[in-house]
């Protein structure tokens, strides 16, 4: 009798044993094959995003199948596909919830694709990041940050990854969509019984000598807004050059100016004058 009953608890295990067998082979198969799949997806990468892309999307494929085959298995061995079809809905909406910004940035990356508001190399701000654009995934835009906790268009040494779906949340400013030259300005400012026309002459001068590349690739021309401060007059110069060397064209204009109306002696710079150490010795 005891042989009998251990033979028919054997027997009325045999479904769930034949189905736990099934899944175990399906999942192994899945884990070989996408092993297989990455290896040869590895050996052609070449740079650490594909590398680090590649990982992740072949372990969301494995992690994927494997609950698919787990679901379809339990649900077959249970004899109700109602069931199946109720959690899958329930799966689904959870999923959709719970995705809702990676899909965003799905939508926001083809987007990208099709309208081209911005493309690699360019630079933009999106919100408060601005920097230059070096790679762009499904979901991140990369960003090499200029500025940052400096006022300045040089680079930071700050890699931002800003999330796609932001896109759709932010204002978007390409600042070589359509060229690569924007304004850039450097202000002086003199005494008032300072010579002003030989003021503007001489940093016409020097200003242009240094721009006048870009002013002719930009066909742009170079301008100087003069307006009365309560300490001198302030003199505005104003120019377009490609926005990565703006910074460094207008600190050479100020070097070379600064010098120069020092030199003058119907020129002088005006400022708010503070007792310093060097005075002091004297």
């Amino acid at each position: 009798m005891n042989i009998q009953d251990s033979l028919t608890l054997i027997e009325e295990q045999l479904p769930i044993l034949k189905a736990i067998f099934i899944a175990i082979v399906f999942l192994l198969l899945i884990n070989f094959l996408t092993k297989k799949i990455k290896k040869s997806l590895l050996e052609k990468a070449k740079s650490k995003s594909q590398i680090s892309n590649i990982k992740i999307l072949t372990r969301i494929i494995e992690i994927t199948l494997s609950v698919i085959i787990i679901a379809f298995v339990f649900f077959s061995y249970i004899g109700s596909w109602t069931g199946l079809g109720i959690v899958a809905g329930l799966l689904t909406a959870a999923l959709g919830f719970a995705l809702q910004k990676p899909i965003t940035g799905v939508a926001a990356w083809i987007m990208i694709i099709v309208k081209r508001p911005f493309q690699i190399g360019d630079r933009i701000k999106i919100g408060e990041i601005k920097g230059d654009v070096y790679d762009i995934s499904p979901t991140h835009i990369y960003i090499d940050e200029v500025g940052g906790l400096v006022s300045s268009e040089e680079p930071s040494g700050r890699h931002v990854l800003v999330p796609n779906y932001l896109l759709f949340e932010q204002n978007i400013i390409n600042y070589s969509m359509v060229n690569e030259f924007v304004i850039g300005e450097t202000a002086f400012e003199i005494t008032y019984d300072s010579d002003l026309d030989k003021a503007i002459e001489l940093i016409k001068k020097i200003s242009y000598e240094i721009v006048k590349e870009h002013l002719k690739n930009a066909k742009k021309e170079l301008k100087v807004n003069i307006s009365m401060e309560p300490s001198g007059i302030r003199i505005k110069v104003r120019f377009f050059a490609p926005i990565k060397i703006v910074s460094s064209l207008s600190s050479e204009i100020t070097v070379k100016v600064f010098r120069e109306l020092k030199k003058s002696k119907k020129i002088a710079l005006a400022y708010t004058h503070h007792k310093g150490i060097l005075e002091d010795k004297k």
